[in-house]
């Protein structure tokens, strides 16, 4: 597997000794010394989650070193860290490492007019279930997306669930993670993409918009949707027809309509 690259550089690194299962399923790093091998030897770190409320000089400086190379470091009850813990010893801090690196947006869209083709992009507004993140992204390899974007706050990352989850679709598809989601999706819109946000009180049906041109497809999170500024600033509110007593979609199950109605008008 991709990430099993990372925990042998760990190992033969600094000697570190923990669990195959830890590193070998969940991508997860437990403890201070192990952390800070990881972060030495250069192994890409998605998340560093650290106990709240402790004042350590390890852990501070675990999480500068973090934050130098780009990893979101979270602050978090004790419990929470025990429910993620597998060696039952994490000290205070675990990592999840990420099984690729990220790109900047401007290489999504590179790739697109390398192949001549109109920009599709999926942006994903704070899907914080690495299933769905995972489907999402299986779901924009199969429908030839250009890329995925996602907020570096409040999202899954590119961790080892998502991975599986993807079916190995992270391996092909491009994922970019930005700062601001809003600001994104304006300098999107200067690139000339058309941005389409997925809402049940959307402006137009699904089937009476175009989508043949350059878009970016707005898929907002489980429970709340597209945050506020995030659907303010799309440019066309678009809502899936409902023909049963339930009036919403799984995430990842929205995705896949709007990316294969925006695949069938460009078939045409």
């Amino acid at each position: 597997m991709w990430y099993d690259i990372s925990v042998k550089e760990v190992k033969e690194g600094g000697g570190v000794d923990w669990k195959e299962k830890q590193q070998g399923e969940d991508g997860i790093i437990e403890g201070r010394n192990a952390v800070l091998e990881a972060l030495r030897v250069g192994t890409a770190i998605d998340k560093v989650y650290i106990a709240k409320g402790e004042v350590d000089a390890t852990l501070g400086h675990i999480a500068s070193k973090a934050r130098g190379q780009g990893a979101v470091v979270v602050e978090c009850d004790r419990r929470k860290l025990d429910a993620m813990s597998v060696t039952h010893s994490h000290q205070g801090v675990i990592a999840v490492t990420s099984v690729r690196e990220y790109v900047d947006v401007s290489d999504i869209l590179t790739a697109a007019r390398e192949k001549n083709e109109p920009p599709l992009v999926v942006v994903c507004d704070e899907l914080s279930d690495p299933h769905n993140l995972g489907a999402v992204i299986r779901t924009a390899e199969c429908a030839g997306a250009h890329g995925v974007i996602i907020p570096k706050r409040r999202s899954a990352g590119l961790t080892a669930v998502v991975a599986k989850t993807s079916a190995g679709a992270v391996s092909h598809v491009p994922v970019a993670r930005v700062p601001n989601l809003t600001a994104c999706l304006k300098d999107l819109k200067k690139e000339g993409l058309w941005v389409y946000g997925a809402t049940a009180a959307g402006d137009t049906q699904l089937y009476d918009t175009d989508l043949k041109g350059p878009a970016a497809i707005v898929i907002g999170s489980e429970g709340n949707g597209m945050s506020r500024l995030v659907e303010e600033t799309c440019d066309v509110r678009v809502s899936i027809p409902m023909r049963g007593k339930l009036n919403s979609l799984n995430a990842s199950a929205a995705a896949a309509i709007l990316l294969y109605e925006a695949v069938r008008q460009r078939l045409d």
